[in-house]
């Protein structure tokens, strides 16, 4: 991970570099009797450990805004108490003013790295939201998707038949996907069904349970919602899902899914086969609930 942020180590590394130059040139070295051990420990150990905060950062995300700000205010800090430090070593003219500035760095870094631990504390609340929703399955220990590490068919069958409540269940299907796997591969079919899996969780409520059912279908349970209102929430998914790019090697894949959807009640079986045939016959994108 720390290849992705190559250019941020080598601009600290640089700037630590140039701030010792800077202080040797243009200040006086303090004899060896003067030096204030406590204030060296406290200010140095203070750069140090910034800096292994600094590189811990780094080795632990991928680029973007929180990444920015918590380097950024981290690597200010680093550079406030270095220079803060080097102080304790060279004497510096009392007109001059930029060692201050320089040692103000560490306040900057302060404010900075806080504004980079609100946006990560909001960043946080939308990936808890997301673990959330799978919660339903991780109190189960029950079996995983492979490819998709959704709950799989048989534990779809189990919640409907323990489901209490009155619910309905979407049916999805994604269009021509065959297509998908023999001009892409099947690697990146694969790939394909684990970006739609996340963007329908994404798209769903946290009691609400997504499975893949089978291939290139994909089963919802909708707890206390209606046919119509599942209805409204399946074409919103297939709206969502419409607007999805994958990025792939050999192309942009767009998608498109279509619906079927009931009550879930009675038989699991019967009731999935149903909606299986209501998707088998569909010819548009959108379909509505089985006779």
């Amino acid at each position: 991970m720390l290849r992705l942020h190559r250019d941020y180590l080598a601009a600290a590394t640089l700037a630590l570099v140039a701030f010792a130059l800077l202080y040797a040139n243009a200040g006086m070295p303090k004899p060896f009797a003067a030096w204030k051990w406590l204030d060296i420990i406290n200010e140095g150990g203070t750069a140090a450990m910034a800096g292994v905060w600094f590189l811990i950062t780094l080795s632990s995300r991928p680029g973007g805004l929180v990444t920015r700000l918590l380097a950024c205010g981290l690597a200010f800090i680093m550079l406030g108490s270095w220079a803060d430090c080097l102080d304790e070593f060279y004497k510096i003219d009392k007109a001059a003013t930029w060692d201050n500035w320089l040692e103000g760095l560490m306040p900057l870094g302060m404010l900075v790295l806080t504004a980079g631990l609100y946006y990560w504390r909001e960043e946080q609340f939308n990936v808890n939201e997301h673990l959330q929703k799978r919660e339903r399955l991780f109190r189960d220990h029950r079996g995983f998707d492979r490819v998709t590490q959704l709950a799989d068919a048989a534990y779809l069958r189990s919640q409907i038949k323990l489901e209490q409540r009155k619910a309905s269940l979407v049916l999805l299907d994604v269009d021509g996907f065959h297509r998908i796997n023999r001009e892409h591969g099947q690697r990146e079919g694969d790939r394909v069904l684990q970006a739609l899996g996340h963007l329908l969780l994404l798209n769903l409520r946290n009691e609400d349970l997504l499975c893949r059912y089978a291939g290139d279908r994909f089963a919802v349970l909708l707890p206390g919602l209606g046919v119509e209102q599942a209805r409204a929430v399946a074409t919103h998914l297939c709206d969502a899902a419409a607007l999805l790019r994958h990025h792939a090697a050999t192309g942009v894949i767009s998608l498109s899914v279509r619906y079927a959807c009931g009550e879930a009640e009675g038989e699991p079986e019967h009731l999935l086969a149903a909606l299986g045939q209501v998707l088998d016959g569909a010819a548009t994108p959108h379909q509505m609930e089985p006779a």
